[in-house]
């Protein structure tokens, strides 16, 4: 008689969510540099929903700097916040909310929907993977995520024109945790669309990981 051994069954991966992105004109005169942490603290007291959905990434709002540790916003100064479409209507709310910030206070506008765009060259401001604080090291270990989420494409850690790495912080209450710019290129569309999704590294509620396409 032959005996018949029956092989186990793959785990499906289930399936991600659609995704779009919510962007909120910020309107003020300034911000922290560095202000993912209240941030978050802040749109989270009007939304708890978004410290619960761990599919929510937040990138931080741009300015122009002013090299004594604030941001000053400008008319195209914005939040950019990345969900499932099935959580627009409640994080839709944040329209017209006052937020403070630090010591700083901000109004946001009415948000837009925008859809992913692929493209073969994403770019993230900050990519953070705890334990690692060294461009080289991050560089492979960020590459070894990309590899385990069966995304093709290649990291590399953006160097200055001397070839330094561009090395970023974030703060957290009184910790800093180092990060750095980071881009991944020859990405097929649905592998560009997949990597905006998951993004890459922790803290995407911090804008950490968070990609967009670049030129």
């Amino acid at each position: 008689m032959q005996l018949l051994v029956s092989q186990p069954h793959p785990i499906a991966t289930p399936p991600l969510p659609l995704m779009v992105d919510l962007q909120l004109p910020v309107r003020g005169s300034a911000l922290p540099a560095e202000h993912g942490y209240g941030l978050l603290a802040a749109l989270a007291h009007v939304v708890p929903a978004i410290h619960q959905n761990p599919h929510i990434g937040i990138l931080t709002v741009a300015g122009i700097g002013d090299k004594q540790g604030k941001i000053l916003l400008t008319p195209r100064s914005h939040l950019r916040i990345r969900l499932p479409i099935e959580a627009i209507p409640g994080v839709y709310q944040l329209a017209g909310q006052r937020l403070r910030v630090g010591c700083h206070d901000v109004q946001l506008g009415i948000p837009e929907i925008l859809t992913l765009k692929p493209s073969a060259f994403l770019k993230a401001r900050i990519v953070t993977i705890k334990g690692y604080w060294e461009a080289e090291p991050l560089e492979q270990a960020a590459q070894k995520q990309l590899d385990g989420l069966g995304i093709s494409g290649e990291v590399k850690v953006l160097r200055d024109k001397t070839g330094i790495p561009l090395r970023k912080t974030l703060k957290i209450k009184r910790h800093t945790i180092v990060g750095f710019t980071t881009v991944v290129q020859g990405l097929s569309d649905e592998d560009s669309i997949r990597l905006q999704q998951v993004g890459l590294g922790g803290r995407r509620r911090m804008g950490c990981g968070f990609f967009l396409p670049c030129k």
